[in-house]
């Protein structure tokens, strides 16, 4: 690995015009004199962000080698970038980039020395998906906090800063510098099938406060966090990764609904925004996404919001991107639009290389992209890259998945469990009258590398607060005979928790619960994702949500159901009637306590 003082001289003076915090608008002279010196082909690999395979930049698994091959014509991230001199690499899961800590480290330092050996040897942002909840890409032993619903349903601005800096702080610690981080849309369709709980809530102020104190404890901790999905995916009934959908706000409900988180984000320093795969023909009536909508991105963006920051887009290989125009022009026109970053085409040869001829032809200029370039590298200065980009394993084990860090995501946690529904004062459960517990429900796939199923751990933190659990997995679409045996199961115990997951009408987790019900054994539920799943099951004694499925949340509640501390969150959306969704069954702000 390349010495401090090798990374130093391979910068060329950038560092020391451009110290960490620089604001955007200090002196570029070192910026623009290096970007004179890039040739067309480099500034134009410098605007992407791409997926690779494997753990390693230099030796993959021979399975991610030949992925990389098929998909990207190189074999390595170390090959890749000397290809196409890409400025940033998103990771993934399920491209087999986060095995673990030391491996993500050493991964990130790998790319980080393959970019600097390059002529003019720039540093590259390293960036992922850890919104935490249901979307992240980094699991276990890093910290996981509750997600984006679950800190609305808290309800405090500390409590997100704090999960921002400590997220931050792991992730820096692996060499990851960027985070697609916070979801800043506000959520006020229960059918969203893309947003739901990554949203903070329905209330457009209490969504921009959280956002703005996430983004605060992320640029605390020198990551760059990223607002997203502009200008809001909050109201959509169809999801943007496999349809094109539209927004049907007016311009004066836009302003008072949608934009007020990214107004929050700005004015709070944000250092990338995130674009949607949407169409809003009231900010844009070309029919045209916002990604490629100069209106949108130029005009909106940078002009009304006085943002100018990194204008990263989402993933290029997303549906609502790829309908009207090929993916050939889609790079194209979203750069003529304003976008700084193409984040992850389908293809990044046809994409790199129809860049690069939009330039020789006279259809982008070679300033405009000497822009976007300018931005990138501002915030790669902003970040201290020029000055050290790698990172140690001993900072590793300092920092990720800290005793301290774990014990403050439960504390965290502890405030956001919601209890919607307590008739009769069936929480919290006794020991001595409910002592034999019966745990049944949906075992969706673990998020975000916790140990899961949901079943096994609420049974086995109802255990440590004393109860005798056992656990019958009913699973999201339990068959009749697996209702029948679970009725039998709660007809010998003395209570039954369910977790249930996004119920509803015809679905038969209603089945399971009102059966349950029906045997006279207490029933608590929890709502493991979504909290409208109590609109579909009024009978139903005691009701919480959790608002995720991931280990932090689900001991949060079994501590809760368990008495070992009071439920203390509020909800940050509204719940309807399943009956008439005209009418509000629970309001934003409703939350029993004891």
């Amino acid at each position: 690995m390349p010495s401090r003082r090798t990374v130093l001289a391979a910068t060329m003076g950038v560092t020391a015009s451009l110290a960490v915090g620089t604001p955007a608008h200090a002196d570029d002279t070192a910026l623009r004199s290096l970007i004179s010196r890039m040739p067309l082909e480099e500034k134009v690999g410098q605007l992407f962000v791409t997926r690779v395979y494997g753990h390693s930049a230099t030796a993959p698994d021979q399975a991610d080698a030949d992925a990389n091959l098929s998909e990207l014509g190189v074999r390595t991230a170390a090959e890749l970038i000397a290809k196409y001199r890409v400025g940033g690499i998103i990771y993934f899961s399920w491209a087999h980039n986060t095995r673990n800590p030391h491996q993500i480290a050493d991964l990130s330092n790998g790319i980080q020395k393959a970019s600097l050996a390059q002529p003019r040897g720039l540093p590259v942002l390293i960036a992922t998906d850890q919104e935490h909840g249901i979307v992240c890409r980094i699991g276990k032993p890093a910290t996981l906090f509750p997600g984006a619903m679950a800190l609305g349903a808290g309800g405090s601005r500390a409590d997100a800063r704090t999960v921002g800096r400590i997220s931050g702080a792991e992730l820096r610690a692996m060499g990851v510098n960027q985070d697609y981080s916070p979801d800043a849309d506000v959520n006020v369709n229960p059918a969203n099938p893309v947003i739901g709980v990554r949203s903070f809530g329905a209330d457009p102020d209490a969504v921009a406060g959280l956002v703005a104190a996430e983004v605060t404890g992320y640029q605390g901790s020198r990551v760059a966090a990223t607002a997203k999905h502009f200008p809001g995916h909050g109201d959509t009934a169809v999801d943007s990764h496999t349809g094109f959908p539209v927004i049907t706000h007016s311009r004066e409900l836009w302003g008072k609904l949608d934009a007020v988180p990214f107004r929050a984000a700005v004015k709070a320093g944000i250092d990338a925004i995130m674009t949607a795969h949407l169409k809003v023909p009231a900010l844009d009536d070309s029919g045209d996404p916002a990604t490629l909508s100069q209106p949108i991105v130029t005009g909106v963006l940078r002009g009304e919001l006085g943002y100018d920051g990194v204008v990263v887009t989402d993933s290029l290989g997303m549906a609502g991107v790829r309908q009207k125009y090929g993916d050939d022009r889609v790079p194209v026109l979203a750069l003529k639009a304003g976008v700084d970053q193409l984040l992850d085409p389908p293809s990044l040869d046809v994409a790199w290389n129809a860049v690069v001829k939009a330039v020789r032809d006279g259809e982008l200029t070679e300033a405009r992209l000497d822009e976007s370039v300018l931005r990138v590298l501002r915030l790669k200065a902003r970040l201290g890259l020029f000055e050290n980009p790698y990172v140690s394993r001993a900072g590793v084990d300092l920092v990720v998945g800290s005793a301290e860090h774990l014990a403050t995501a439960d504390r965290i946690a502890e405030r956001t469990t919601t209890l919607l529904v307590n008739r009769a004062g069936l929480l919290p459960l006794s020991r001595r009258t409910h002592g034999n517990v019966l745990v049944v429900g949906a075992d969706p796939a673990s998020p975000s590398g916790t140990t899961g199923p949901p079943t096994g751990v609420l049974a086995a933190a109802l255990r440590k607060s004393g109860f005798t659990a056992t656990v019958l997995s009913t699973g999201t679409a339990p068959s009749a005979e697996t209702v029948t045996k679970a009725v039998a199961a709660a007809r010998a115990a003395d209570a039954v928790v369910v977790a249930t997951y996004n119920v509803t009408a015809a679905d038969p987790q209603k089945t399971l619960v009102e059966q349950l019900v029906a045997t006279g054994t207490p029933v608590v539920a929890v709502a493991v994702r979504n909290p409208y799943d109590v609109a579909q099951l009024p009978a139903v004694p005691a009701y919480l949500a959790s608002y995720s499925w991931t280990d932090v949340e689900l001991r949060a509640a079994a501590r809760v159901i368990a008495g070992r501390v009071a439920p203390r969150g509020k909800l940050p959306v509204a719940v309807q009637r399943a009956d008439d969704p005209a009418q509000v069954l629970y309001p934003v702000g409703h939350g029993l306590s004891y």
